[in-house]
């Protein structure tokens, strides 16, 4: 497989399935630790383990990858039922 394909193969846990998908709605670091009721430190830990886990650099290519990936649905945009565990 090229570089590209396994990218789409990263195993996310679902928490940081969850922090990818409050990212791309916009939400900062602190939006989101306030809305999952953790500390900013704990996102900040979850979303470098992200970036490094999905090999993006900022977090406008990680929401990118996660919308190529079928990771999140916005706006009604890439929506579709992915297969639960």
């Amino acid at each position: 497989m090229s570089g590209n394909q396994t990218q789409g193969l990263v195993s996310l846990s679902d928490r940081e399935v969850q922090i990818v998908d409050l990212v791309a709605q916009g939400l900062t670091n602190q939006h989101i630790a306030e809305q999952l009721e953790i500390s900013k430190r704990t996102v900040d830990n979850h979303i470098s383990n992200i970036l490094t886990k999905t090999q993006t650099e900022n977090r406008v290519a990680l929401v990118r990858w996660a919308l190529q990936w079928g990771k999140v649905c916005l706006d009604d945009v890439n929506c579709c039922s992915l297969p639960s565990d």
